[in-house]
């Protein structure tokens, strides 16, 4: 399903999530103050704007409570990152993802109303994005450009029926490495047992195979 975002911040971190997102298909705005970064990114992502996001006029006019997801990628700077998700979540932002510096700085974002905070490296942009792009897939771990370890929600038709019976590594060409139910990890699985509910399978796989997995309806 193709969500929107909006990326305000186009250092290393920001970039890099701006630009995967936008290659699995989702609509992706891009905003920096810095006339530099919005040029450099502008031919990888829908719309790239040079903006203030310290500015509420001018995220008001970005329109920025129409998309799904917005990500505050400037952990560098505190003050900003701050104020930013404030008027984010006071203009109606619906879902507020801030990055942070520090475990000081992460506790404020979440004082002033993120969503979720993240203190990670560009390397985990990709990771960031993947799970963005599908809500069944909650973790993700790339060992190549092809293949990927991940965690993905069973999907609701998989309720009650083996893994046996679905032949997913003959059906999907993905191995099952473990189920995670509840708080209990399942490493010596049944595969004639029948899925639950709740369900998390821990995959190994090509990432376009994990991808069709994840949008099983």
């Amino acid at each position: 399903m193709k969500k929107s975002f909006a990326v305000l911040g186009l250092g290393r971190f920001g970039s890099s999530v701006a630009e995967e997102l936008f290659e699995k298909g989702q609509e992706v705005l891009a905003v920096d103050v810095i006339a530099a970064n919005v040029e450099n990114i502008k031919d990888k992502v829908t719309v790239a704007v040079q903006a203030d996001m310290r500015d509420e006029r001018a995220l008001s006019q970005l329109e920025i409570q129409r998309f799904d997801v917005v990500l505050i990628t400037i952990g560098s700077d505190a003050q900003t990152s701050i104020l930013a998700t404030v008027l984010c979540k006071e203009l109606g932002a619906k879902y507020v993802i801030a990055k942070a510096a520090d475990p000081m700085h992460a506790k404020l974002l979440r004082k002033v109303g993120a969503d979720k905070v993240v203190m990670t490296e560009r390397e985990a942009g990709a990771r960031l994005a993947h799970s963005l792009v599908s809500e069944s897939i909650i973790d993700y771990l790339e060992l190549s450009d092809e293949y990927s370890v991940s965690e993905i929600s069973i999907p609701p038709r998989w309720v009650g029926q083996s893994l046996d019976g679905l032949k997913v590594r003959n059906t999907y060409d993905i191995s099952v490495m473990a189920i995670r139910r509840g708080q209990e990890i399942i490493v010596r699985i049944d595969p004639y047992a029948p899925l639950q509910g709740g369900d998390v399978l821990v995959v190994i796989g090509g990432n376009d195979d994990i991808q069709k997995i994840a949008n099983l309806r």
